[in-house]
């Protein structure tokens, strides 16, 4: 069975490699074009590329899907089956092309959290359990016949970045099982209409800037989830001394505190400390406007407060 990939990140990467591991045939890869990076604009290949490119994959980076030169390309390459992690919105031209369809790999149990972000907000959420689906694509986004999902617990403390890297390679594992059911025609698709009945569906928008900013007025979990749920990136963020500052790793204390909401606590040695609604967040790890990414300790000695 030939298989068409597309992907764009690491996580992505993942998958693909799970994919020759099993000895899939992957005839070809597409991801994004590369882009300029950093200060001297230097061109940035994605990550996918750079793997495809060291397993001799031929690879298409198409700025407009529905380009009549890159549709001829891929036909050309004659796909069973096309496979998506992490990739963007298709057109029907192209997700319609292969015999079987294509398949996609999204990082929620669908139909929960569909969108662009799934990972962050099930953390910010509050959720103890995530998980990855494999479905097939139709017109709406994240809206196709669900064929295999499996289940992930989210630790109380446990990061973005932390549950990203759990659900990558649980992703890959489910990916692996789906494209061979579909080489055997054993699968039995599940519409998504019938799983969400009685259920009330959370979604996963794209995460902009303002989404980050704490609001102290607002419980300790609530702040501490959003902590957890933008960490690594793009990282919850408060005002500090009047410099824009993000946190990354913290704790939670439940006790009503006895300064201002917002206001911070700290012996200028070894704890930072914020005001919440009915308790305080410890900073463990941050980074303040112009300088790089520290502990709490590290940043105390080099600030008056």
């Amino acid at each position: 069975m030939k298989i068409v990939f597309m992907g764009t990140p690491d996580f992505a990467v993942a998958s693909l490699s799970a994919l020759l591991d099993a000895g899939f045939n992957v005839v070809a890869v597409v991801t994004a074009p590369d882009k300029p990076a950093g200060r001297g604009q230097k061109l940035n290949e994605s990550a996918v590329k750079k793997f495809a490119v060291s397993k001799n994959l031929p690879v298409l980076q198409p700025e407009k899907l529905k380009n009549p030169d890159f549709l001829n390309q891929l036909k050309a390459y004659g796909a069973d089956l096309q496979v998506v992690v992490a990739f963007r919105m298709l057109p029907e031209v192209v997700w319609d092309m292969p015999k079987y369809g294509t398949i996609n790999l999204h990082a929620s149990l669908l139909p929960q959290y569909r969108g662009a972000a799934p990972i962050n907000w099930a953390v910010i959420n509050g959720e103890k359990e995530s998980g990855v689906t494999t479905f097939l694509l139709q017109h709406e986004i994240d809206t196709g016949n669900v064929l295999f999902s499996e289940k992930v617990p989210v630790g109380d403390n446990m990061t973005a970045g932390e549950l990203h890297d759990e659900l990558m390679n649980v992703g890959a594992k489910l990916l692996c099982k789906t494209v061979k059911a579909i080489e055997n025609q054993d699968y039995t698709p599940q519409a998504q209409e019938d799983l969400q009945k009685n259920i009330e569906l959370k979604h996963a928008p794209k995460i902009f800037k303002e989404d980050g900013r704490i609001d102290w007025n607002q419980p300790t979990n609530v702040v501490y989830n959003k902590i957890r749920g933008l960490s690594p990136y793009p990282a919850a963020y408060t005002t500090f001394l009047d410099k824009g500052l993000k946190i990354y790793q913290a704790s939670k204390e439940l006790s009503k505190p006895d300064i201002q909401v917002g206001d911070f606590s700290s012996d200028g040695k070894s704890f930072l400390k914020f005001a919440t609604a009915d308790g305080w967040i410890w900073v463990k790890e941050l980074q303040q406007e112009g300088k790089k990414k520290m502990l709490v300790e590290d940043f105390l000695r080099g600030v008056r407060l």
